[in-house]
């Protein structure tokens, strides 16, 4: 097959044939040539061309699995109707009770041996995360009364850091009951914050996820 002529086209054939490969073999387990081998004769330069590593590649397809989840975060954190509190509730459990968290547990490498990526999650983190989904609902909340702080950014920062990063099985490759530790002691430090925004539907789908890695890796 010729090189596909628009580059939107060649980018996502390569996205849909990587993530179909990451879901059947792991991140792990597929190599740069078995993407080649599944385009129907795209040539690596094609592949080459748009992205410079298998990483590169990931980092694409996590985001073209979150794009949809993100702007309904974004729906949440604008919506009128709710307290600071109880969007910090909602954003959190929709994050990771979204059924797309499934594919990306599945697809997803150990990020403690991929630095690259591992930096690329934190900086987003701190550079996207809390400034555009946090903070403005720790703000909110501290103007409505339900979050008491002196230190919005701080906290911002601090939440987000725990709960997408420490509380990450992908990152320290925790069991299901070392996940569901960590997720406890992060429900009562938010409690400590008068914040009662872990529930248990949301604990046992931490050890869940956890639990597909851990197969899947």
């Amino acid at each position: 097959m010729a090189r596909n002529k628009h580059p939107e086209e060649t980018i996502n054939l390569i996205l849909d044939v990587a993530s179909r490969l990451f879901m059947e073999k792991g991140y792990e387990h597929t190599s740069i040539q078995d993407i080649i081998d599944n385009l129907g004769g795209l040539s690596k330069g094609a592949i080459y061309h748009h992205f410079k590593s298998k990483e590169d590649i990931l980092v694409a397809v996590t985001d073209q699995m979150t794009e949809e989840s993100n702007r309904m975060l974004a729906v949440i954190r604008d919506r009128p109707d709710l307290s600071g509190r109880d969007k910090l509730k909602s954003i959190f459990k929709e994050s990771i009770l979204r059924p797309v968290q499934d594919e990306i547990f599945t697809a997803a490498p150990n990020l403690g041996d991929n630095p690259k990526l591992l930096f690329s999650i934190f900086s987003e983190t701190i550079r996207e995360a809390a400034p555009d989904y946090i903070l403005p609902i720790i703000r909110q909340g501290i103007a409505d009364g339900t979050i008491i702080t002196d230190y919005p950014e701080q906290l911002a920062e601090l939440i987000i850091l725990v709960a997408n990063i420490w509380t990450n099985p992908m990152i320290f490759d925790n069991t299901p009951e070392e996940s569901y530790a960590k997720f406890m002691i992060f429900r009562q430090m938010m409690q400590g914050f008068g914040l009662d925004i872990v529930d248990d539907e949301m604990l046992e789908r931490l050890q869940e996820l956890s639990a597909i890695y851990q197969k899947n890796k």
